[in-house]
């Protein structure tokens, strides 16, 4: 087990959040200035930090895991507080909140006709996650999934979220930045082309390049895509990765170097920013710009109407994570928290490193949902996007896993909008003893002669001799 010591931790914790705010003012006057820049230091008023989405939705996910704590958070609820808390409707925040208004959940709710599911709201907002998960990369990588499909789907955007999940929770206790990136770079698809950006920024340094050959190679790169461009998460993280590389360490020059290197300034700032915060303590960030962005928290994204004693200090929110994690721990004890010195067993080291979920994610449709329920994990495939017209067929894969030990049988029913048929194993409809590896099953949908513009069917899962009945919801778009 991984022992943390307890001011350590604190002290990390805290120096994170302070990192994140110096990062999100020192780049927010030059967001989205596709321009290399020679910003030398803040051009805003001390004490005035600025406001920054990227800090607010992480205060509304901590909310959350205080609510529903770790076995209650996933894609889906973490939809429902988009829904209530998230004010904003701009790019892929304003697509997955129209997309769950019409009844799509995440991931689908990120990936349909999102053409922002490459861009960065998702890594952005990491932070919470390793806090909430310490030296616990596995853990810290789920929820920042969860967090990141409900507005990018399977798109770069989500694999962005959990490359930076994974280095940040790492950075608790690992201090090398070429060992942070690889444990990183673990945790994704090593073919998606958000990895290449990544590889291609290392191999600059590795090269002997200079910190804005790099930032032109990687910029040229994203222009030369038809769906990247500009303000896009391949990109921006390659900027954030090219800081942390060409900045050999230091605070202010890894910061600088992030932000002259342009596009999403504030972000790209504010994420080094707490990655060395993280990383280093409050014993890394230079004095004399903790005292100039002071403690002070500025919203912008959270509907304070719904949610208004938010944190609105550094400390404020670094004690309230801190009383959180050890909800978090204690469910996942991978991680303990100790009075003595950190210890970082190698065996438990090597487990920062592994694909397994990303191999598990990069097999699946991207228009898929997933359903925890007490008895049974459940996921649905749609083979495509889930439009029709009259007569045509979309095929659907039901992966069913038990939970509980003994063998259960499971009786599957389906319902479907009035002259709508499907086809698919005969079994579909009857018992089935379902072993520990699961139960995959598919059946392929035909819509009738009317279809209307939302069509809705049921999937209903229920088990002998028990009183539960679980309903998942299917739903097609007329088109």
């Amino acid at each position: 087990m991984i022992k943390l010591n307890r001011e350590m931790l604190r002290d990390k914790v805290y120096a994170c959040w302070i990192g994140k705010n110096i990062g999100g003012t020192l780049g927010g006057p030059y967001e989205g200035k596709r321009q290399v820049n020679n910003v030398e230091g803040f051009s805003t008023k001390a004490g005035e930090p600025l406001p920054n989405d990227d800090l607010d939705l992480q205060i509304v996910w901590l909310r959350a895991m205080r609510h529903l704590g770790p076995q209650g958070l996933n894609e889906r609820s973490l939809g429902e507080y988009w829904m209530e808390y998230v004010s904003p409707y701009w790019n892929e925040y304003g697509i997955c909140k129209a997309n769950m208004t019409h009844g799509l959940s995440a991931p689908m709710s990120g990936h349909y006709k999102n053409e922002w599911k490459h861009s960065n709201g998702a890594w952005i907002r990491t932070e919470i996650w390793a806090c909430l998960y310490p030296a616990d990369v596995n853990n810290a990588v789920k929820y920042a999934y969860y967090d990141a499909c409900v507005d990018h789907g399977l798109g770069d955007g989500t694999y962005a979220a959990m490359f930076v999940a994974a280095l940040e929770s790492a950075a608790f206790v690992v201090n090398d930045i070429r060992e942070l990136i690889k444990i990183g770079l673990s945790k994704i698809p090593s073919d998606c082309r958000f990895a290449k950006y990544i590889n291609t920024a290392v191999e600059c340094y590795d090269s002997g390049k200079t910190w804005l050959e790099a930032r032109n190679t990687l910029t040229d790169m994203a222009l030369a895509d038809e769906e990247l461009g500009w303000f896009q998460a391949p990109t921006n993280v390659g900027y954030a990765v090219i800081g942390l590389l060409w900045g050999e360490g230091d605070f202010k020059k890894t910061m600088l170097t992030a932000v002259n290197c342009g596009d999403d300034t504030d972000c790209t700032a504010a994420t080094v920013g707490s990655i060395m915060g993280i990383k280093d303590g409050m014993a890394g960030i230079p004095s004399d710009w903790k005292e100039y962005i002071g403690d002070k928290i500025v919203t912008l994204s959270i509907n304070r109407g719904a949610f208004y004693n938010c944190p609105a200090t550094c400390t404020q929110l670094s004690e309230e994570v801190i009383q959180t994690r050890d909800l978090t721990l204690w469910a996942s004890p991978v991680v303990t928290v100790v009075d003595t010195e950190t210890e970082l067993p190698e065996e438990d080291k090597a487990k920062f490193v592994g694909s397994e979920f990303a191999e598990e994610l990069g097999g699946r449709s991207p228009y898929h949902v997933a359903y925890e329920f007490p008895m049974a994990s459940v996921t649905l495939e749609y083979d495509r996007a889930p439009d029709i017209k009259p007569g045509e067929q979309i095929k659907i894969k039901v992966h069913v896993r038990r939970k509980l030990e003994a063998q259960k049988h499971f009786v599957a029913k389906l319902y479907l909008p009035e002259g709508w048929t499907y086809e698919g194993n005969p079994n579909f409809a009857c018992s089935r003893r379902v072993y520990r590896q699961g139960w995959v099953n598919e059946f392929t949908v035909t819509a009738g002669e009317r279809v209307d513009y939302k069509n809705r069917g049921v999937l209903e899962l229920s088990i002998e001799g028990r009183a539960e009945v679980e309903l998942i919801p299917l739903i097609f778009f007329g088109c």
